[in-house]
């Protein structure tokens, strides 16, 4: 067995790409300045067990569609639509629509550098949806 330690991110700009995700997450980042090469964003203390998500500095800029990506969802009472909004307003962009008339579905966004995610319904909702 392993356990998943950190989701990393090659990017052009890591501080600016980590403090995007910090804002998004709501995670802080934790000892690192403009400029360097890596920088790591930490759950916080009443998420544990969260992998880490590191940004690295790579020279290549990204030219296709990732093979991995995150899917995300709301961790508090807002809606998968609610969070795409707000995701969107932090700078996030719309790239797939996958949501179905029935509630079920998930839209893609891409973060400041492209990197594909998707935003699905949360517990709540889903929870809310099931009753």
């Amino acid at each position: 067995m392993i356990g998943i330690h950190t989701i990393t991110f090659d990017c052009e700009r890591p501080h600016e790409l980590a403090q995007w995700w910090s804002r998004a997450t709501g995670w802080p980042i934790v000892g690192y300045e403009p400029g360097d090469d890596e920088v790591l964003i930490e759950s916080p203390a009443d998420r544990p067990r969260q992998p880490l998500l590191l940004f690295i500095r790579v020279p290549e800029g990204k030219t296709v569609k990732n093979r991995l990506h995150l899917d995300v969802w709301p961790v508090d009472d807002a809606t998968r639509d609610e969070e795409i909004e707000r995701l969107i307003a932090l700078g996030a962009e719309s790239h797939e629509d996958h949501r179905n008339a029935d509630g079920t579905g998930w839209m893609t966004l891409l973060d400041p550098e492209g990197n594909e995610f998707c935003v699905v319904r949360g517990e709540a909702e889903r929870a809310a949806r099931a009753t």
